[in-house]
């Protein structure tokens, strides 16, 4: 994910989700958990307050407070997510500048050594993306005609300098490297696309069901649709458990932890033919990737 295409919320949309985001399904687990601070800072301006005995509060226990969530899982599909489903503009305060100067000093003031971090992790092409490519080749041309759906500059997207076309969506409105172009909106339905790939951007998102309607004018019936998202450790450790929630005790930007069945679900929801789904690995990190078309 490089920056996080927006896609405006219907106004009957619960701040607070009472069912799942993925299949609709309301038997849901339920833990508390918290908001880390750099998050809570920018969505709503939250900072860690220390309560302090001074202040004299009958049934407050002294120590630092933090801005409280829940932990959500769906006893259906086994999403994994957050209760707090961001607005329009709480998601574009969180994403403002995503990784410029200023996102970086802001995060690093709550996260010391992020800033050094980011600056070693965002600047080379992910070495991972030439095994997506292997995958994904037999089902294309040659030369594929591809959009990259929340892109950034399009360093990471499959086939870059392979593409016969590689159009990347994202609203960083960042440069492009070479090999890639932004894309025209205006166009879709009328441009041919090989390929439609959204890649580490459904974590992000709090409506994952409305952005994939939202890409569904770019696709047609023989465009190859794929989706990528981290394969979270504790959906590793856990891949079929759907009492989760006691152990997801913090929420950070990925607000949505998937497993396949959550995946296929969302695809099946939107019309979509789901064909096959591959576990790619990047270091220690771990990226599920699944591919579908309209049926």
């Amino acid at each position: 994910m490089q920056g996080i295409p927006l896609v405006p919320t219907t106004a009957s949309h619960d701040q607070i989700a009472c069912c799942c985001i993925c299949c609709g399904n309301q038997s849901l687990a339920k833990s508390p958990a918290v908001l880390m601070p750099f998050v809570a800072y920018r969505v709503f301006g939250h900072e860690p307050c220390d309560i302090l005995p001074e202040w004299g509060l009958r049934d407050l226990r002294p120590g630092t407070a933090y801005t409280l969530c829940n932990s959500l899982q769906c006893r259906e599909c086994g999403l994994l997510f957050l209760d707090y489903r961001f607005t329009d503009t709480q998601m574009a305060a969180l994403y403002a500048g995503y990784r410029d100067a200023r996102y970086t000093r802001e995060r690093d003031r709550f996260e010391p050594g992020y800033a050094a971090t980011a600056a070693l992790g965002f600047e080379k092409r992910s070495a991972y993306i030439a095994d997506v490519e292997r995958w994904l080749a037999p089902h294309l041309p040659e030369r594929p005609a591809v959009l990259d759906w929340g892109g950034g500059n399009g360093l990471n997207s499959p086939f870059l300098g392979r593409a016969d076309i590689l159009h990347v969506l994202d609203i960083s409105a960042v440069a492009c490297v070479e090999g890639a172009e932004s894309a025209r909106p205006e166009k879709f339905g009328r441009q041919h696309y090989d390929l439609l790939a959204c890649s580490e951007v459904l974590e992000h998102v709090p409506y994952p069901l409305e952005l994939l309607n939202a890409m569904l004018p770019a696709a047609g019936k023989e465009t190859l649709l794929y989706l990528e998202v981290p394969h979270e450790a504790l959906m590793r450790e856990f891949p079929d458990n759907r009492e989760l929630v006691s152990r997801k005790r913090h929420w950070h930007e990925h607000i949505n932890f998937f497993n396949l069945d959550a995946l296929v679900c969302l695809l099946e929801r939107v019309g979509l033919r789901y064909i096959d789904h591959k576990i790619f690995s990047n270091d220690a990190k771990e990226f599920m990737g699944v591919i579908a078309r309209r049926r």
